[in-house]
This record gives structure tokens, sequence and C-alpha cells, in this order.
């Protein structure tokens, strides 16, 4: 199926409008068509099409030139998170094989430490350069790749998320349709636009015909004063920056902001009872790359009447819970989330593609109440969420296992107040090692949100007859330690 190319019809249909707010620039529909032709052209004379390649760079309007240029110039994107280390980026890049790597000219050295022999040009150079006349607009093809987006695997390597044209349109029209749209709408763009909650508004934006201003990180100041000054009536948190932003005045947020659409993992229920209780619009969300954002969204108007809950599925997504058993959950039990529809991915790169009518499953844990809201339960069993960041256990695991004097390690979330999640690590080890040589050894190999906050020794770890790991057990066990150490610091574990 092919629709026309939507950035170059909201830029006949509306050419003046502002399209992308930012960095000192206000970017018409018109102006960023232009500037998304001659990139594509651009790209054209370097890699040819069918081609991927890869974009390590920060929040910026030359983000978005080159994310509408791939469709233009038929290349599929793989955004890298620019928080990784080389060696993960240095994975990613292999596994993906681009023809080319897209840098921000100050993350030159992280890319050159991290690319090989993939080619590399500069984000600043490809996105200047006015030789070549712009590439014209084509029907876009729904079922090409577009994206490929890189998402932590249960193994502990991150795995790449193929995503369509195709899936992201159609998230595009199932939020809209539950969202709604309206004349004055903007919607704040302060997440990073590698992971697919940022992508996913610059092709909202280009698809609604609705301006997006985008912030190159998060600065709650800076987003405190944009909801008024910007006049934003959409913004996309996860739960650390609602919360920052909460702590900057008790002063209602302005009335035009009719959501604050919050994912990244389960909320506490006190932070929204108190959005609750000043009024604040948010609607929670539940998401994944492999949906290529949202599964399941709140309605706005039932914000306030429904803490708690994820909403309904988007309309163009299948939703079911699956027991242990194999059986249909009933209402209220719990089960595993499974999807289907035409904003999953086809599948992982470099796995055998899943079939349109197969079911995905997610190995999250919901139930649905009997009026069909989706409550979630856990993300994956094993999953850390800190900050909105996925980190895996048996990645953080195979960091420390390579350490010299590390024998066995193991992984587990515990509660933060502030990030929902901290990793923390409990090793054996085989000759004496402190905790701050371990933590720098891991912050040298991970991002550092995945860098454990707290290393225990042990003499030994909960296993399984066939030595597998009990991690549940291993959680209760650090979970009940760290309510014993009180508000002592977290050394006063080890």
């Amino acid at each position: 199926m092919q629709i026309p190319d939507w950035l170059a019809q909201q830029a006949t249909r509306h050419p003046h409008r502002p399209a992308l707010i930012g960095a000192g620039m206000i970017l018409t529909f018109a102006e960023l068509d232009r500037w998304a032709g001659t990139v594509a052209a651009h790209l054209q004379q370097i890699v040819s099409p069918g081609a991927r390649v890869a974009l390590l760079a920060h929040n910026r309007p030359a983000f978005a030139a080159v994310v509408h240029a791939v469709l233009r110039a038929r290349i599929t994107l793989v955004p890298l998170n620019t928080r990784l280390t080389a060696a993960e980026l240095a994975f990613q890049l292999r596994d993906s094989t681009p023809a080319l790597l897209i840098v921000d000219r100050d993350l030159l050295t992280l890319a050159r430490d991290a690319a090989g022999t993939c080619p590399i040009v500069t984000l600043e150079e490809l996105t200047t350069s006015t030789a070549t006349p712009p590439l014209p607009a084509l029907p876009v093809d729904l079922d090409a790749p577009h994206t490929i987006i890189y998402t932590s695997g249960t193994t502990g390597r991150p795995k790449g998320a193929i995503l369509t044209a195709g899936n992201h349109w159609w998230n595009a029209i199932g939020s809209l349709l539950n969202l709604g749209l309206y004349g004055d709408d903007r919607w704040l763009a302060v997440l990073p636009l590698f992971h697919v909650g940022g992508l996913s508004i610059l092709l909202r934006g280009a698809i609604y015909a609705m301006p997006v201003v985008l912030h190159e990180r998060f600065d709650p100041a800076l987003v405190h004063r944009a909801l008024s000054e910007q006049r934003i009536t959409i913004v996309s948190l996860v739960t650390v920056m609602l919360q920052r932003l909460l702590a900057i005045d008790s002063a209602p947020f302005p009335p035009h902001l009719r959501c604050v659409l919050l994912g990244g993992g389960p909320v506490p229920q006190t932070l929204l009872e108190q959005c609750a209780k000043r009024g604040i619009p948010v609607t929670q969300t539940y998401g994944m790359s492999e949906a290529a954002s949202q599964v399941a969204t709140l309605a706005p108007d039932e914000a306030l009447q429904r803490l708690g809950s994820a909403g309904k599925p988007l309309l163009p997504v299948e939703l079911r819970l699956i027991t242990p058993s194999g059986q249909i959950a009933a209402p209220g039990e719990i089960g595993e989330i499974c999807l289907r529809g035409p904003t999953i991915s086809p599948g992982y790169l470099g796995a055998p593609p899943r079939r349109p009518d197969e079911w995905f499953h997610t190995g999250d844990l919901g139930y649905l109440d009997s009026e069909g809201y989706l409550y979630i339960v856990d993300r994956r069993s094993d999953l850390i969420i800190t900050g909105g960041e996925n980190v895996y256990p048996a990645e953080i695991e195979a960091v420390l296992l390579s350490h010299p004097a590390v024998s066995e390690a193991g992984v587990v979330g515990l509660p933060d107040p502030e990030w929902g999640q901290r990793p923390v690590a409990a090793v054996v080890c085989r000759q004496p090692i402190t905790t701050d040589d371990l933590i720098a050894y891991c912050r040298a190999r991970l991002a550092g949100y995945k860098v454990p906050r707290t290393i225990v020794f042990v003499d030994e770890l909960p296993r399984t007859a066939a030595g597998k790991l009990r991690r549940y057990e291993l959680q209760a066990w650090l979970q009940a330690r760290a309510q014993r150490s009180g508000n002592e610091s977290p050394s006063a574990w080890v």
C-alpha cells in the first residue's frame, strides 16, 4: 500500500505553518520539506536506495531533517543512543551494517571509536550542503522499512526492531483517534529522538500538520517555561521528568496544556494522586519500540478518573492477555500482554519475519478490568526501568563477569524514589576487589544509567538445581537488606 509523502502533503496544504521550533529557529512546513528533500538528495549521492544509515546525534532540528529525508531517499534509519559507550555502539553498528554513520560533530571521537570500517559524515556537513537540488517526494510504501530501533533483549544483547513506514503511520493515526487533534496543538519533544517515544513525535508532527517544539535535553526549568510561553498543549514525559517538573513550584500548569503523556514504566500511585490534586492532566500510556511507541493509552478525559490505568489499546491494535496455562485471561486475571496489528514490528534484524496474523508476545504482565482498561503489573520479569531507560540484568552481569576478580554476578532492580528503579548487583569474588573499582570498571563499559548503584559481596548466589539464578529470590533478599539499612548510604550494604 502506498500513500503520499506526508511531509510534502503538509508543505502543500500548510506551507507557512510552523513545523519545527527549536534551537532558536522556526521552520515552516515548506522549509522543512525543502530541507528534507535536499538532505535526501545528498544521501543518495553517498549511499544507494535500500541501504541503512546510522545516526548518532542529540535532539536538534537537523535530526528531524534526516528522519524525513530517509523516507524520501528510500533508506532505512538506525538511530543510535548517544548515552552508550563505544563498545555498545560498535555492537549495534556491526549488527545493523549501515553504509554510513551520521554523527554530531561533538560526538565524533565516540563515533570513530565505535565505527570500525563504517564511513562517517558529520550531521552538520550532511544537512548544510545546498549543492544538490531537493529530491522530489515519492509515494510512501507503508510496507518498506523506515527505522531500526535497538531495544534490550532477554539475552542481554540489544535487538534491532524493524519498524516500517506503515508501523509509524498507523501508530500516529491510533494516537490521534485517542488523544484528538486541535487547531492550536503543539507537542513538546524532550524525550531523546533516538528513542521511539521521541521519534514518534517528529513523525506525528508531519502527519498531523502540528508544530513540534524541540528541546535538546530535558531541563525542568526550560520545560516549565516553555509550557506557558510556547503554549504547549501536549508533552511526553517519563516519571522522573514529571517529578522534577512538579518540584519547581506548586503553581497549576497552564490551562492550555491538555495532555501530559506519561510512559516509560509503571507510575507510582502517589505521583498520580499528586497530579490529580493539582488538576494536571496526566495520561498514562503503555508502549514499546516493537509497537512504534504507544500500545494502549488512557483517553485525556479519563485521566483523573482511572488513576493507574494505561487505558485501552489504540484502535489499530488487538490486545489480549494470556495466562501461564495458555488461556485468555479473565477480567482481573494477570496474564502476558500479547499484541497484533499494523503498528507491530514485522520482526527483529537477523531473525525470521513475523507473520501479519501472528501475535507478538511482549513478556509484560498486566490485567484488564471488567470494562477493558489495561493495568500494567510488571515490565518483563527481569527488566529494570530506570528513568525511562530499559536495562536488562544479563548485560550488566556479562560486564561484571568479564572482570578477573568476579566469579559470579546477579543483577536486579530495586525501587528508587527518583528513577523508579535502580540496578543493584550481588557478586561472588575470587580475589579482593573494592566496590569503587567494580563500579568504575562497569562505567567504562556501560552507559551511565546501566551502572549498578550498589554492589554487594556475597558468598553464593541463590540458584536452581540446574544452576540457574533465582532472580526473584535474590531481589527479595536485596530488598530486605536495603530496608534494614534504612537511611544509611548504599556503602553500608557492602
